[in-house]
């Protein structure tokens, strides 16, 4: 993991989804019908580039993918744009390995 890029696992991004943070997922459009975290928006990271604009910046927003890969380098450039970005270890594999609940379809 690079050590910049603050890390939470999906306990702890329960939690704070409980708090109404803003949460992204990353991964493609296909994926999302497989499984997806309720009230996340998706965006996937060949868009994040182009969609910067929509993610406030005063507070932190919490980046998921399927296992955390594709949301570190998200992340990554988010933080390189002042955004404070916090990757989401184990992605929503994890969330669902969890017993978390989530959406198909």
């Amino acid at each position: 993991m690079d050590e910049s890029v603050p890390e939470v696992d999906v306990h702890a991004l329960e939690v704070e989804l409980g708090r109404g943070a803003t949460v992204i997922d990353v991964r493609e459009p296909h994926e999302l019908v497989e499984s997806r975290i309720a009230g996340v928006m998706p965006m996937p990271l060949d868009s994040v580039p182009d969609r910067v604009t929509q993610l406030p910046g005063d507070r932190p927003v919490y980046v998921v993918c399927a296992i955390g890969a594709r949301s570190l380098r998200a992340a990554e450039f988010l933080r390189q744009r002042s955004i404070d970005a916090i990757n989401v270890a184990g992605g929503t594999k994890g969330w669902v390995q969890a017993g978390k609940p989530y959406e198909t379809g």
